[in-house]
């Protein structure tokens, strides 16, 4: 026979070899792994049926196993880094309950008309105003005024900025002269609260009532009385824009099309005359009038 030949059949002869070692191995393996999960099925029940005849074991069991998952939850959880921890410290679950705001969808729907379009057309956010429409309707129905003459108002003397102060010291969304109405503030907790919206637009409404009143029960009168122009020929053009800007409000509480950069000069000559709520007129007292805004 001659070498090729040979080494041929120590090859096939190897293959067999391997084959046959591969396949004992396989078998074996299968054979292990099938014995070990059956003592493991096998030690799983018996050691089940003795915890269930040991309730204290059962517990160690039950206790050991949850500490174990304890473990491994807490090793898996992300490390709370220096911005959450410090937030933390200071987060206040309370702060949204003394957010001056209100959800746009609860509002009526003149109310919500009035409101979408003080909020383009200020710049200001709706939750917000929204809560400021919703007060002005209700102190409006209390005092007798059209909500809107309230809203105007609050457009022309701070553009809705509940921190706007004027050069005089008149502050908050109506302006109120805090130095001067300080009594009245007594009851919402001193004179910082001019700088809370709705303790301010509260305020703000009984001063412009009693300027109604002083001013013989007319708008125009209460708001040279506002403005503290009682006495003087000329009021700037105050009145001229907050009632044109009432007019504009009422256009849109009713459904009209305004366009949010609308001119109120324009508006307020074609604009029906407002009505003020009848009052008794009161004579105005000089030493107040001009400081009563």
């Amino acid at each position: 026979m001659n070498p090729i030949d040979l080494l041929r059949r120590a090859q096939q002869a190897t293959r067999r070899s391997l084959a046959i070692f591969v396949r004992d191995v396989a078998q074996g393996s299968l054979q292990l792994a099938h014995n070990t999960m059956a003592l493991v099925g096998l030690a799983v029940v018996v050691a089940g049926v003795y915890a269930a005849g040991h309730a204290d074991l059962r517990d160690q069991v039950e206790t050991a196993a949850f500490q174990w998952l304890q473990i491994r939850h807490d090793a898996q959880a992300p490390a709370v880094d220096a911005d959450q921890a410090q937030l933390a410290q200071v987060a206040q679950p309370d702060g949204s309950a003394r957010a001056t705001a209100a959800e746009p969808d609860s509002l009526t729907r003149q109310q919500a008309n009035v409101a979408k379009w003080i909020s383009r057309r200020y710049r200001v956010a709706p939750e917000p105003i929204a809560a400021l429409v919703q007060e002005a309707w209700a102190m409006g129905r209390r005092a007798g005024l059209d909500p809107t003459l309230i809203l105007a108002v609050m457009a022309v003397e701070s553009s809705f900025n509940p921190f706007a102060q004027s050069p005089v010291g008149a502050q908050g969304l109506m302006q109120v002269m805090t130095s001067v109405h300080d009594d009245k503030y007594t009851a919402f907790g001193g004179t910082h609260a001019a700088f809370d919206p709705i303790s301010n637009l509260r305020v703000g409404v009984l001063v412009l009532e009693e300027c109604i009143r002083r001013g013989g029960g007319t708008l125009q009168g209460g708001l040279r009385n506002y403005v503290g122009a009682a006495l003087s020929d000329n009021d700037g053009g105050y009145v001229s824009r907050v009632l044109a800007e009432q007019s504009l409000m009422r256009r849109v509480a009713d459904g009209k099309g305004v366009p949010i950069n609308a001119s109120n000069s324009s508006v307020r000559e074609n604009a029906p005359a407002p009505v003020a709520p009848q009052a008794e007129a009161t004579p105005a007292q000089p030493t107040e009038v001009a400081m009563l805004h």
